[in-house]
Formats: C-alpha cells, structure tokens, sequence
C-alpha cells in the first residue's frame, strides 16, 4: 500500500486527542480518553496511515467508559476527528429498520408468518413463492437486489449522485435465489423490502418511522436518517479514497440505493444509547425482542453451490449479528460506506459495549479493515 505524504501524516493529530469537557457516556457518566501505553490507545495509534485517515471508539466495560479518537477530519485543514463526530454507519441501519418492523409487529399491524405478497401485492411476480415477514429480516427470502459495483471506486465516484426510487432497488426479473426459508443471504434486499413494508402499514415516510420511533424518544441529537440530503450535518470527520491522484472526499453522496438498509448517520454516544434501550427491552417487547437475538435453527449460508462440505451455519438474526469473541457472545452489526467502516456490538447484558468507527482509504474490500480488527481485539480481548 503507498505511504501517505508527508504533509498529511504532519498533519494528524496522533491518538488521545481530548474528549471535549461536554462529553458523557449514555448514562451520564464521563466518558475518560484511552490511557496512553494501553492495547486499547495503540488500536488507534498512527493514523491517518496507508489504510485509514482517523478513527473513534467507544468502550464500556467493567473499566467504565472511555473513548477516543485518532487521524484527521479535513486534509484541507488538519481539524482532528470530533468524539462525537458523526459517520454514515452503513449497514447498521438494519437494526434500526428492524426495530420499527417489530414494533410494527408488536401492535398487531404486521405479522412476522404474513407474506410479503399478503401486504405488498406488487411487488413481487405471480407465480413467486410465498415469502414471509420474518424470512425478510433474517435474510432468509431469496429475493435477489439489483447488482451495481456500489463500492468501487470508479462506479461510486461516477453515479455517486444518482436517485433510486423506493424499491427499484430489488431485481424481480430473476427468481428466487433459493426456496424461501432454507438458506441464509446477507444482503441490503431484505431490509429495502422491510422498508416498504413500513411504510405501507403506516401511510408514513419510512424516514418518519425512524425519527419518530427511535431518534425522537432516545433523544438521539447525531442521528438522522437523511432521505435526500446529500450531507453529513454537523461535526463529522470527511470520507477519502485514496487515488493515485491522492485524495479524494467521498464524504457528499446520494444514499437512495441504500436507503432503508444502509442509509443513517449518527454518532458513537448515539448509538451506544440506541443499543442499551434495544437490549433492555426499551424499544421492542417481548416477544418480539427474543427475534432480534435468535438465529434461525438449522440455517446454513447461502454459498451458491449445491456442495454441504462448505457450508457455514447462519449467525444473523432479526437485525443482529451473532458475534463470539473470544471468551464472549456479543450481539451487534457491522456496517460501511466509502470513507466509513464501523461497527456496535454488546453482550446480552450490556456489561461490555462497543461502538466504532474507522475512516478507511480504500473502498470495496472484502475483508474488514486491519484496523478494526485491531479495535475490536483491543476493547473486548484486551489484545
């Protein structure tokens, strides 16, 4: 990977900027900065690199609260990445989809054994086979999405502008990748079918349902969910790609095609909070909680052959991941954009919490970034 210049590395401000006076855990206490000379502070040292130009953490463990961050914000003018900065977080938008679907469910206005042909009787063709509301959100339904290069570079830099309509986004030209209910396909379909649900049941923008539902009783303040505004608003840290022409911002995009799957901003304090209401039963009931942290039975991965030597069992729930960590069960959801990989993760009894985000260089990998790797070992194994 090239070195960066010199100029920008002068630039960074180096790991354990100071956590602003203002800045406090999700139940009031004062969050700490990582402690020089712990696993936890080098996870985060050295930025920006060839890989990540900054970086925010989050941590909450039987050490209590700290956060901290690393790298730049703006190349243009070496302002440090903000505690509190927001990000475009990707694909965790699903757990917030989720929770707005069951809470749906709770109040009797959908039913997870209901199809999707029962509410939506358009959008799928004649003929398809039945696919139910819970095999939508545990990705279990075989609907194929539209196939774009969304995260490559040339494609994104190219079409980075471009509208989609609500649901133009699935590809009913293709059957079913599977029979519903027997494999497992992670993938942003499920959640833009989740999408139109929501908003057929309610009348209402599926961006209203977020707001109103979550954003506005967390008292969420970093959080939106951005429809057609291009920005991120408020403190942020930018997105770059790093080209041979340097760097790029990819900060400013349309976030259409994502939409309901992978379209929110919002902050580390944010979603630390969103998490501690889900896992407490704050957000949705029983029974309809217990989906969000069940993993359906006797699932293998969809892998596109027909061979069972390679099959891998399924870890997605209801919104979630299934995450073990070492010693630990961890419950969360990863997510990226360009310029943006992060990650939300907890035990089921929130004793250990993780919120991240690291501002990556190069989008499209199929791999997690080195240094969200280094992260995570750092926070909950202490590696």
């Amino acid at each position: 990977m090239r070195a960066l210049g010199a100029a920008l590395v002068a630039a960074a401000l180096v790991v354990g900027t100071a956590v602003p006076a203002q800045a406090h855990g999700t139940h009031g206490e004062r969050c700490t900065p990582v402690a020089a000379g712990t696993p936890l502070r080098e996870a985060i040292a050295g930025l920006p690199d060839a890989e990540a130009s900054g970086a925010i953490l989050l941590l909450h463990d039987a050490g209590g609260c700290r956060q901290g961050t690393a790298g730049i914000a703006d190349v243009r003018t070496g302002r440090t990445v903000p505690v509190d900065g927001r990000f475009r977080i990707g694909s965790m938008t699903k757990t917030f989809t989720a929770v707005v679907t069951l809470q749906l469910v709770a109040e009797g206005r959908l039913d997870l054994d209901e199809t999707v042909q029962h509410y939506l009787p358009d959008l799928l063709p004649a003929g398809t086979a039945p696919v139910t509301v819970r095999q939508v959100l545990t990705y279990t339904s075989g609907i194929n999405h539209v196939e774009v290069p969304n995260k490559q570079s040339a494609w994104f830099l190219e079409h980075r502008y471009d509208r989609w309509a609500k649901g133009s986004q699935i590809d009913t030209a293709k059957p079913l990748a599977f029979t519903p209910g027997t494999k497992q396909r992670y993938g942003n379909v499920d959640y833009i079918v989740a999408g139109l649900l929501i908003e057929k049941v309610t009348g209402r923008t599926w961006e209203s349902q977020i707001q109103r539902r979550i954003v506005e009783p967390l008292g969420l303040r970093g959080t939106t969910a951005p429809g057609r505004d291009v920005e991120i608003r408020g403190p942020h840290a930018h997105g770059y790609e790093a080209t041979d022409a340097g760097w790029v911002d990819v900060t400013r995009a349309d976030t259409s095609l994502q939409w309901s799957a992978a379209s929110i901003v919002s902050t580390a304090p944010d979603l630390d909070r969103f998490m501690v209401a889900l896992f407490s039963g704050r957000l949705v009931p029983e029974p309809q909680l217990s989906e969000m942290f069940t993993v359906p039975a006797g699932i293998k991965l969809y892998d596109g052959n027909d061979d069972p030597s390679d099959d891998k069992d399924a870890v997605y729930s209801a919104g979630l991941t299934k995450l073990p960590v070492g010693p630990l069960t961890l419950w969360g959801k990863s997510g990226d954009r360009p310029g943006y990989n992060n990650g939300m993760a907890a035990t089921r009894d929130l004793s250990s919490r993780l919120v991240f985000s690291v501002n990556t260089l190069h989008m499209g990998g199929s791999d997690q970034p080195v240094r969200s790797q280094r992260i995570i070992a750092a926070a909950l194994l202490g590696l």
